[in-house]
C-alpha cells in the first residue's frame, strides 16, 4: 500500500485547502482508534489484539508495515510479537536492539515518540537490519506502557513505510493512541491471568478438601460397618448399616466434587450411576435400573438428593418385596428448569391410609421429609402401574 500524499509547507493562501485535504485522513484515523478500542475491550485473545493493532495502525498511516515489539528483560532486546507486511518467520523470531541507539530502543528507553522520515540519512540512530532489508525509508516508534508508575513497559508499537513521504506529530499521536489502548488491553490480560491463576488455585484447594472429606467419610463408613458386623442386636446392626449407607451417599458426592471439572458442582448422570452401583451391590438379589439426564447440579443439592435416593431405594428393598427379589427404578429428568426424580418399585405398595406426614411415621420417612424441605422441593406419592409405589421429588435446579 502506498502512502497518501501529505501536505508540505505551502503559501499562506493555501493553508485552508491543506487542512480540508487532511480532514478525511484524520477522521479515518479517529474511526480506526474507536473501532480498535471497542474490539480490544471485547476480545480475550491477546495475540489477536496485538495483530489487529498492527494492521489498523498500518491502515491508518497509509503504510505497508507495522509491528508490535515486546521487551525481553533477560535478553534486553525487543522481539516482534505481531506485525503486518513482514515475511513469514518474523513474528516470535526476529529481535531488535532495545538500546538507545536504535529508533525502537530510544522510544523504549526514553518514553518519547520517535519519528524518522529519512532512515537512510539518519544520524541519530542506526537502522535495524530488518528495516534495511525491506527498504524502509521512514518509521514511527511509540512506547507501549503498562501498569503503574515504575513498572517496566511492555514494548514498542512501530509503523514503517518504504515510500517517501512525511510522518508528523499528528501521526505519532495517532500511533500513541493505539499504544495507550494496547497498554490497557495488556493490563486487562494480566489481570485476567492473575484472576484465573487465583481461581485455579482455589479450585485445586477445593478439590483437595473434597478429596480429604471423601476419604474421611469413607473411613467413617468402614467403622460403622465394622461395628454393625460386631453387634449381636439385629436392630443395632440395621441402624448402623443404614447410617453407613447414608454417610456413603455423602462421600459419593465429595468423590465427584474433587474429580469434576466444575468446582462445587457434580454431573448428575455420573453421580446417580455410581450411587446406584453402590446400592445395587448392597442388594444383589434385586434389579436396580437407573437413568439420569446429564444435568449439572450444585453440591448443596446433590448431597440431599443422594440421601433421598438412598433412603427410598433402601425402603423399597426392605418393604416392597417381602416375598422375593424385584425391580426398583430410579429416573431423573430435567423439565423446564426443574429436576424430576422418580423412584418406583413393582412391589406390595404402601398400606391403605398411609400418610407420610403422620407423627408415627418411621425415622426413614422423617429423614425423607427433611431432605425434601432442604431441597425446597415437592414430594408426591402414588401407586405405580401396574403395581407398587412411585415416589416423585421435584425441585428447582441451580443455574449452571
Amino acid at each position: 500500500m502506498t502512502s497518501e500524499p501529505r501536505p508540505v509547507a505551502q503559501p499562506a493562501s493555501d493553508a485552508l485547502l491543506d487542512r480540508q485535504d487532511e480532514l478525511p485522513y484524520r477522521r479515518r484515523q479517529q474511526a480506526l482508534l474507536r473501532d480498535f478500542g471497542t474490539a480490544a475491550l471485547q476480545t480475550r485473545d491477546f495475540r489477536q489484539i496485538l495483530q489487529q493493532a498492527a494492521e489498523l495502525c498500518a491502515r491508518g498511516l497509509g503504510c505497508s508495515y507495522a509491528k508490535v515489539l515486546e521487551y525481553l528483560p533477560a535478553e534486553q532486546r525487543l522481539i516482534v510479537r505481531a506485525g503486518t507486511g513482514w515475511p513469514a518467520g518474523t513474528v516470535d523470531h526476529v529481535t531488535l536492539g532495545a538500546d538507545i541507539e536504535s529508533p525502537a530502543g530510544f522510544a523504549f528507553q526514553t518514553g518519547r515518540s520517535v519519528i524518522s522520515n529519512h532512515l537512510q540519512e539518519e544520524t541519530r540512530f542506526r537502522t535495524p537490519k530488518l528495516l534495511a532489508e525491506h527498504g524502509i525509508k521512514r518509521a514511527i516508534n511509540v512506547l507501549i506502557r503498562r501498569g503503574g508508575e515504575g513498572e517496566t513497559p511492555f514494548g514498542v508499537l512501530e509503523a514503517d513505510s518504504h515510500d517517501p513521504g512525511q510522518f508528523d506529530e499528528a501521526d505519532a499521536d495517532f500511533l500513541a493512541g493505539f499504544a495507550g489502548l494496547l497498554g490497557i488491553a495488556i493490563e486487562r490480560q494480566n489481570a485476567d491471568a492473575k484472576l484465573q491463576e487465583a481461581l485455579d488455585h482455589e479450585a485445586l484447594l477445593t478439590r483437595e478438601m473434597s478429596h480429604r472429606v471423601k476419604n474421611s467419610l469413607t473411613s467413617v463408613v468402614g467403622l460403622l460397618r465394622v461395628q454393625a458386623r460386631g453387634s449381636e442386636s439385629v436392630e443395632v446392626k440395621n441402624a448402623l448399616e443404614n447410617a453407613a449407607m447414608r454417610v456413603a451417599s455423602i462421600a459419593e458426592v465429595h468423590d465427584h466434587l474433587w474429580r469434576g471439572s466444575k468446582v462445587g458442582f457434580v454431573d448428575l448422570s455420573d453421580f446417580v450411576g455410581h450411587l446406584c452401583q453402590n446400592l445395587q451391590s448392597s442388594a444383589p438379589e434385586h434389579t436396580l435400573r437407573c437413568h439420569s439426564d446429564p444435568v449439572i447440579i450444585s453440591a448443596d443439592k446433590a448431597i440431599p438428593l443422594g440421601l433421598l435416593v438412598n433412603e427410598l431405594v433402601t425402603n423399597a428393598v426392605k418393604y416392597a418385596y417381602v416375598d422375593g427379589p424385584g425391580i426398583i427404578t430410579v429416573d431423573a429428568r430435567e423439565i423446564d428448569g426443574h429436576l424430576l426424580v422418580e423412584i418406583s418399585d413393582e412391589g406390595a405398595g404402601l398400606p391403605d391410609g398411609f400418610d407420610i406426614n403422620q407423627p408415627r411415621k418411621s425415622l426413614g420417612f422423617r429423614i425423607i421429609n427433611g431432605l425434601v424441605r432442604q431441597l425446597m422441593g415437592e414430594l408426591t406419592i402414588s401407586k405405580n402401574t401396574p403395581r407398587g409405589t412411585l415416589f416423585a421429588i421435584r425441585f428447582s435446579l441451580d443455574p449452571p
